[in-house]
C-alpha cells in the first residue's frame, strides 16, 4: 500500500470515530418507569374472558309472554270466507253471523228480559263496535280518544257531569245556566280563577263562547287539554246546545289493543229497552255518525262491526252500522268546514 493511501484511510478512520462521538445518538432511550398495571392490562386482552351473564328476575305474568302472545287468537273477526245458512237452525261457529234490523235486535232482547225471563224490562242496552284503528300510513294507528256524542233522545246514563261556561254576554251565561251548566261567567269569573277562589278541578268539562277566548288564554297553563277549541267541540257560538250535549250526550272512549294496535274498541250505552226503538235507533244513528266524523283520511272502513247486548244477557246482536253512515260526497266539505274552524281557533287562542 502507497503512502497516500494509508494516509486517506487514517484520515477516515478519524472522522468516523469523531462523528459518532460528536453527534447526538438516534437510539430511542427511556428516562421514565412503565405505567403501573400496563403490562397487566395487556396480558388481560389476549385472555378473553367469557362474562357470566346474569338473569334478571321476570315476574310470573310476564314469564313466556311471547309464546301466549303467540297463541292469542286474533281479536280482529272475519266471517266473510264463511257461508250463509240455509237451514232453520244451525250451528253458528260454521256460518256468517246474522245482521238483525234494529228494531229487531232490541225486540230480541225485550223478550229476554219480560218479566218472565230476566224480570229487567228497564234494562240499559249496550253498544259493542270494534274500530280498525290503523292511521293514514300502515305504521301509524288512531290514539285513544273520548268523545260525548249528543243524541235527540235523552235516558238517565248515571254519570254526573259539571260544566264551567265562559262568556262575555250575560244572555249566553244564562242560557248555559238554564241548560244545565253549573258555573257561568266572564272575566270576573277568570279573576277569580286566577286568585283561587273558584278551582277547574271541580269541573269536568270546561266550554266557552269565542268572544271570551282571547282573555282565556292566560288560564291555558291550568286547562291544559281541556282548553276549550273547536275539535273537542268546546268552543262554540250556540253555548246552550253544547251544554245540553255535555249533560245529556253519550261518553264514549275508543281503545286500541296494546298488541293488536290496529283493533279498537268502544262499548257505551244508547238506552234502556223500556224506550221507544225508534228513539234508541235515533240514539244508535247519533253515535255512528259521531264516531265516523273522527275516522282517518284513509281508505277503507273505520268501523269493523256493531254489536247491540244488555245485560244479563250474554246474546248479542249484530246490526249494520253502513245504514246510518252519509255518503263521503257529503262528508268531505263537513269536514273541511271542521278543519276551517279549528284554523281559526288556534289563531285566536295565539
Amino acid at each position: 500500500m502507497s503512502f497516500i493511501a494509508s494516509r486517506i484511510l487514517a484520515n477516515n478512520s478519524v472522522l468516523s470515530w469523531s462523528r459518532i462521538f460528536s453527534e447526538p445518538s438516534c437510539i430511542p432511550v427511556r428516562n421514565y418507569a412503565a405505567r403501573r398495571g400496563t403490562r397487566e392490562r395487556k396480558m388481560k386482552k389476549k385472555v378473553k374472558k367469557e362474562e357470566e351473564v346474569k338473569v334478571k328476575f321476570i315476574p310470573h305474568n310476564e314469564r313466556d309472554k311471547e309464546k301466549l302472545l303467540a297463541a292469542r287468537p286474533k281479536l280482529k273477526f272475519d266471517d266473510s270466507w264463511k257461508g250463509l245458512p240455509i237451514d232453520d237452525v244451525y250451528s253458528m261457529k260454521y256460518y256468517r253471523w246474522k245482521i238483525y234490523p234494529f228494531e229487531e235486535a232490541v225486540q230480541c232482547h225485550r223478550e229476554t228480559h219480560h218479566p218472565d225471563m230476566y224480570n229487567e224490562p228497564n234494562a240499559s242496552l249496550h253498544v259493542h263496535i270494534e274500530l280498525n284503528m290503523q292511521g293514514e300510513k300502515k305504521t301509524r294507528f288512531v290514539e285513544n280518544f273520548n268523545r260525548i256524542a249528543a243524541v235527540p233522545f235523552k235516558f238517565d246514563h248515571g254519570e254526573e257531569r259539571t260544566i264551567v261556561a265562559f262568556s262575555k254576554d250575560v244572555a249566553v251565561q244564562k242560557e248555559a245556566l238554564d241548560a244545565g251548566a253549573e258555573l257561568a261567567g266572564g272575566v270576573d269569573l277568570i279573576k277569580q280563577i286566577q286568585s283561587g277562589a273558584v278551582l277547574l278541578q271541580n269541573f269536568q268539562f270546561i266550554i266557552a263562547h269565542p268572544d271570551i277566548l282571547p282573555e282565556l288564554v292566560p288560564l291555558r297553563g291550568l286547562m291544559r287539554r281541556r282548553f276549550p277549541n273547536p275539535k273537542s267541540g268546546t268552543l262554540d257560538v250556540d253555548l246552550n246546545t253544547v251544554t245540553k250535549r255535555f249533560i245529556h250526550g253519550v261518553s264514549y272512549s275508543a281503545k286500541k289493543d296494546e298488541v293488536e294496535k290496529d283493533f279498537g274498541l268502544v262499548e257505551t250505552i244508547i238506552g234502556t229497552l223500556d224506550m221507544d226503538s225508534k228513539h234508541l235507533e235515533a240514539n244508535f244513528a247519533a253515535l255512528i255518525e259521531d264516531l265516523n266524523s273522527v275516522r282517518p283520511k284513509r281508505e277503507g272502513d273505520f268501523i269493523s262491526r256493531c254489536l247491540l247486548w244488555s245485560p244479563p244477557s250474554r246474546e248479542r246482536f249484530k246490526v249494520d252500522h253502513k245504514l246510518y253512515i252519509k255518503s263521503e260526497e257529503k262528508e268531505k266539505p263537513a269536514r273541511e268546514n271542521e278543519e276551517e274552524d279549528d284554523d281559526l281557533g288556534e289563531r285566536v287562542a295565539l
